[in-house]
């Protein structure tokens, strides 16, 4: 027998293959193109125009696409951002991921490249110092138990757990969730009128934040 589905065989009847699935992957692999397509668009603008300049007729034609295909990913202007938040948290998070898995010796001092990437996204990220992770529409993007600070701070946790030693306690999520409230709000006002950012503001951030975790300290190693 051999063991190539496709090999000198049709593939039709044999039940080790699944053909709806071979169908609809290039669909979602369109979709997700799409998708890129009409995110970025929408990033574009508001850099150029601001949240409120935002149109479903603007997104269509930067996208090469119809008003009625924006439509059927995003049936209003509020859904679109909301998914252009979404996908700078996800983004975020990805890099912020990799600059900690570094694992630089102090866990306090590995926070430091996450504001330092918070800041590069914020300079360089269309879209992104406008609309950050949505907070400026006042929505929620994770759930309906969880902002958006939460949950940054939520996966903080876990990975200063994972990686520092760190006892797991709700003094722990509490803190670092209001260090994550203050430095995102200092950030914020950093780029309020200096699109490169206020350096006071973001070493304002960095030592604040600081100062807010110092009492929770790493656990030493397992012998």
């Amino acid at each position: 027998m051999n063991s190539l589905p496709f090999a000198g065989a049709d593939p039709v009847g044999d039940p080790s293959i699944d053909l709806a699935a071979l169908r609809t992957k290039p669909v979602q692999q369109r979709s997700a193109k799409r998708v890129t397509l009409l995110l970025d668009a929408a990033a574009a603008i508001i850099d150029e125009k601001g949240i409120d300049g935002l149109t479903t007729t603007d997104v269509a034609s930067r996208s090469d696409s119809s008003v009625g295909v924006v439509y059927r990913y995003y049936p209003n202007i509020q859904s679109l951002l909301l998914a252009l938040a979404g996908r700078n948290l996800e983004r975020f998070m990805a890099r912020a991921a990799e600059v900690l898995a570094e694992t630089p010796p102090n866990w306090l001092s590995g926070l430091d490249p996450v504001v330092d990437l918070s800041v590069a996204m914020m300079r360089n990220e269309p879209g992104f110092r406008a609309l950050r992770f949505g907070t400026i529409i006042d929505q929620r993007v994770i759930g309906s138990d969880s902002t958006t600070n939460a949950e940054l701070a939520r996966r903080f946790t876990e990975t200063s757990v994972e990686r520092y030693g760190l006892a797991d306690t709700p003094e722990l999520r509490f803190d670092l969730e209001v260090a994550v409230e203050v430095s995102e709000a200092l950030i914020q006002r950093a780029f309020r009128n200096d699109p490169h950012g206020d350096e006071r503001f973001i070493g304002r951030a960095r030592t604040l934040m600081h100062g807010i975790l110092a009492t929770h300290s790493a656990e030493p190693p397992a012998a």
